[in-house]
């Protein structure tokens, strides 16, 4: 299969929707942050569940890495974009031992993990991955301060797989999760689920309280994709349904609750930046972006978006007398997963989807914006605040320039090469 991978076409909404709330906000900057901590389950993923658990195969990974590269996608993660648009080489999983560096993050997403301890496919619920954290940022001052005699001499760089100490308190801390949540609480006690909704809000936010008690400042939150447009839930309903479907053809009642998740989510981090006010948040509308994508596929391409097949990854099926997968004869719809829903759209002469910006312009441009409006905002923190607040967040402002690490590099400095 020649077809890029689905994360590209995703990423290039989910840019048009941030750049729509950008307004004059001008990206002559960029925030150097010198790593990324990301938490969250299989959208964000990048090692994991691979580490924990089985391996990934093909067809994961034969779009970009051209192997299994650790990945529930075919190509690369929004969490990679980020990673690359910041000049900082793709997140290590933390559970991954084996050649890793850390020196510019570390990623303790787990595929099928939830918010909940109870709530979803894997034991690494948000809350144990921020205690992972935790230790991790516990450990690796420990041992900073043991080499350097407690900072009164320096580690050499080929030595720094780790962070530095004061790196922890100007890193990204991306999280991503709340979707395995909303599908084993369908499975399992649909009726209560509304109810349970407020439960998971609340141990989220409690998780950025730690996070926060842990010295992150900047935050990038992630809500949840429309559930009611999974090959998943529609392959599930009953006969003589269509009253349940929306204009685009996805679930209303299923995707009514991952809108409700949402807007207790938006406004419980609208809380979180009010009572932490030195803090930066930034709020992601996911479920507006893919929402957009389904529902403009039949212009992007897609002759028939209403055939879903809900078929794992790599596996094969037998759909109405036509063989669906990886051995599949029939071209008319090689879709094996939902993965490759909206497929087959960059590489098929699509070079402006947005405004008249060529696509590399529009990630580029976008998450520049996105960063330059919290470099904004930590300026104006370091303008209003007293003089103490100003020796405290003076570094954070020095932080707001163009970055320069390669993330192709092997130098040591850089860490482990990426993959």
């Amino acid at each position: 299969m020649d077809s890029p991978p689905v994360t590209w076409m995703f990423v290039l909404v989910v840019i048009g929707l941030i750049g729509g709330e950008m307004g004059g906000v001008k990206a002559s900057q960029s925030c150097r942050f010198p790593a990324i901590y990301n938490f969250g389950d299989s959208n964000s993923d990048t090692g994991g569940s691979s580490s924990a658990f089985e391996e990934t195969a093909l067809p994961n990974g034969m779009t970009f890495f051209r192997k299994p590269s650790a990945r529930l996608c075919d190509g690369r993660l929004i969490i990679d974009f980020i990673a690359e648009n910041l000049k900082l080489p793709f997140l290590n999983a933390y559970l991954d031992s084996i050649g890793t560096s850390y020196r510019h993050g570390a990623n303790f997403a787990v595929a099928g993990s939830s918010v909940l301890k109870d709530g979803g496919y894997s034991p690494f619920h948000l809350d144990f991955q921020v205690l992972q954290f935790i230790q991790f940022k516990k450990r690796t001052t420990a041992l900073y301060n043991q080499l350097t005699n407690n900072g009164k001499k320096q580690i050499s760089p080929c030595n720094r797989n780790l962070p530095l100490p004061n790196d922890f308190s100007k890193a990204l801390y991306t999280v991503d999760i709340g979707q395995n949540d909303l599908s084993y609480g369908l499975k399992n006690y649909p009726g209560k689920l509304q109810e349970i909704i407020p439960e998971i809000i609340t141990m989220f936010a409690q998780a950025i309280h730690k996070l926060y008690k842990e010295g992150a400042r900047f935050f990038w939150v992630h809500n949840t994709g429309p559930l009611g447009c999974l090959p998943f839930y529609l392959d599930r309903l009953p006969a003589n349904s269509g009253n349940l479907l929306d204009q685009t053809g996805c679930v209303k009642p299923t995707n009514e609750i991952a809108q409700e998740y949402n807007r207790q989510l938006k406004d419980r981090v609208s809380q979180l930046k009010a009572n932490l006010s030195d803090a930066t948040f930034t709020y992601v509308d996911v479920y507006s972006a893919k929402y957009a994508l389904i529902s403009n596929a039949k212009n992007l391409g897609f002759d028939d978006i209403k055939k879903f097949y809900d078929l794992q990854c790599g596996k094969t099926e037998i759909v109405n007398g036509t063989v669906l997968g990886p051995k599949s004869s029939s071209q008319a719809n090689p879709w094996g997963s939902i993965e490759n829903l909206l497929m087959d759209l960059v590489k098929k002469n699509v070079k402006h989807i947005f405004s008249y910006y060529p696509i590399y312009m529009l990630i580029s441009q976008a998450f520049r914006l996105k960063l330059a409006q919290m470099c904004s905002h930590i300026r104006q923190i370091n303008k209003d605040a007293l003089s103490a607040m100003i020796f405290l967040f003076l570094p954070l402002f020095l932080l707001c320039d163009p970055v320069s690490v390669d993330p192709n590099s092997t130098s040591c400095e850089n860490g482990a090469p990426k993959l």
